[in-house]
């Protein structure tokens, strides 16, 4: 065979420097060594080309392109095969016959990844129990195999999986299995990881971990029933709820408009765990108190916090100036953002969004310019808020006949070659009775994030002072200058950085 395989000099170790390393489960056999692009163009080719050829045809092909096998270029093959499994296995296969040539977990982690997402169940289980042989398994191939059975509905393979590992030497394990667990709740699976808990519970029990895994899983996918179930699982089998799981549960009782549920869990805290709250606890409670209007509970809050010597951060801060401005206590919430020493985006936000809220679009622009003015550079999300609320999250006309929503936005979608999503506004110019959906000011942002943009927004800029429009003026000039392109969005990074 004409395969070079890798030797072992020494000096690879220091000239493989440079390039990236790859995240081990366990030791490579042979150091890094670059990947000949050329070589891995060629073998990509015969792969996608012969990957329907009888093996020894497409071996003899393999093999006349000479390459260096490593376990770097095997990896390079599969991330050009990502959701093809024939071109990767087949590659596999050519590479058992090289007697100088050793997998590794890394190597079979990656192709049974591919696999995986090919759905291919029954190639997948081949491969996993030939890893169980070569005494291969990390947790990586837990993870990546119950995922992908898990997905595919395969729910027995996902706990004959744990038993016929368990035979091949990997004990059963409860770190694993909480591994698996928050793999699939962090995927959606929840169902597949409840029963998967369910089912390894004669060999593997769980622990406060698990079960705090399943109600992040539950409450992910709003299913604050089976959630409830698992919280009251816990609290039979001895175990006293993580704090983490307390918050998720309380957030999401919160989300689903269940104010009196949360306030009951809170207030549960208080009585007996109350050590256990932290700041991250109260912020939770005084974000949606403010948003619910109830501002006296939140200030009530927020003083016990301070009381226990607990320091608010400029996030809590942040809810709490935007709950004062949206019951129009502008003077209180202006003290606040004061009295803080050091104020962030998220409390400017925070003004911004509570006076727009007022309709108090002005104010909101001098919030703007004193942030700039701070050292605190806007972002996307702030130009976007600032723009609903001086011209309507729909658009609204304007004073000046020539400069307006209609003339910037609706004209500068046509001139973007986006006719068909102006029409509707375009209806509108014509008949205001006219219901148009909401204009996506990212997305026309997106358009003009190119030099185009830049000389487009230098002339709004000039046509808006012109006609005494000096707030929008400012808030496209500003945008035109720090995130119209991606060099000046780089450099708005570099400058930040410094």
């Amino acid at each position: 065979m004409n395969v070079r395989t890798l030797a072992k000099p020494l000096i690879n170790l220091i000239s493989n420097l440079q390039f990236r390393s790859i995240a081990t489960d366990s030791a490579l056999p042979n150091p890094i060594t670059p990947v000949n692009s050329a070589d891995l163009l060629r073998v990509c080719t015969v792969l996608y080309q012969q990957q329907n050829s009888p093996d020894s045809k497409l071996h003899a092909h393999l093999t006349r392109c000479d390459f260096l096998l490593t376990h770097e270029f095997f990896l390079q093959v599969c991330n050009n095969f990502p959701y093809s499994w024939r071109p990767v296995h087949k590659f596999f296969k050519f590479t058992e016959t090289n007697q100088n040539f050793k997998h590794s977990s890394i190597t079979f982690n990656k192709m049974v990844d591919v696999i995986g997402k090919s759905r291919n169940i029954e190639l997948l289980w081949e491969v996993l129990h030939e890893m169980g042989r070569r005494g291969l398994v990390t947790g990586k191939t837990y993870r990546i195999a119950v995922k992908t059975l898990g997905s595919a509905r395969e729910l027995k393979k996902c706990t004959e999986f744990f038993h016929v590992m368990n035979g091949y030497g990997c004990c059963y394990s409860l770190e694993r299995l909480n591994d698996v667990v928050e793999t699939l709740c962090k995927s959606k699976l929840v169902v597949e990881a409840n029963y998967v808990v369910a089912k390894l519970r004669d060999w593997i029990k769980p622990d406060v971990v698990t079960y705090k895994y399943l109600i992040f899983g539950f409450c992910d996918v709003g299913d604050l029933i089976e959630a409830s179930k698992t919280w009251n699982l816990m609290v039979d089998e001895g175990f006293e709820p993580d704090i983490d799981a307390v918050e998720k549960m309380m957030e999401s009782l919160f989300k689903t408009n269940q104010f009196d549920e949360a306030m009951k869990l809170f207030q549960m805290m208080r009585v007996k765990r109350i050590d256990d709250l932290g700041l991250s606890t109260y912020h939770i409670v005084i974000n949606w108190m403010c948003k619910k209007g109830k501002l006296g509970q939140a200030r009530m809050v927020f003083d016990e916090m301070r009381k226990r010597g607990i320091q608010a951060d400029n996030v809590t801060m942040a809810s709490l100036i935007y709950g004062f401005l949206t019951k129009s206590r502008v003077r209180e919430a202006y003290m606040i953002l004061e009295g803080i020493e050091k104020p962030d985006i998220s409390v400017y936000h925070g003004t911004i969004k509570g006076l727009l809220r007022l309709r108090r679009a002005s104010e909101a622009t001098q919030v703007f310019r004193k942030m700039i003015k701070n050292g605190c550079e806007p972002i996307l999300h702030t130009y976007i808020m600032l723009l609903q609320g001086h011209l309507g999250k729909r658009g609204r006309k304007g004073s000046d006949p020539l400069v307006n929503f209609d003339t910037i936005f609706v004209g500068g979608l046509v001139k973007a070659g986006k006719s068909l999503e102006a029409t509707k506004y375009v209806e509108r110019v014509l008949d205001r009775g006219v219901e148009v959906p909401r204009f996506d000011y990212n997305k026309f942002l997106h358009y003009y994030s190119n030099e185009e943009g830049v000389v487009m927004f230098e002339v709004m800029v000039k046509k808006l002072r012109e006609v005494g429009l000096f707030d929008l003026a400012d808030i496209f000039a500003r945008y035109g200058e720090k995130m119209a392109t991606r060099d000046r969005r780089r450099n708005r990074g570099a400058e930040l950085g410094q």
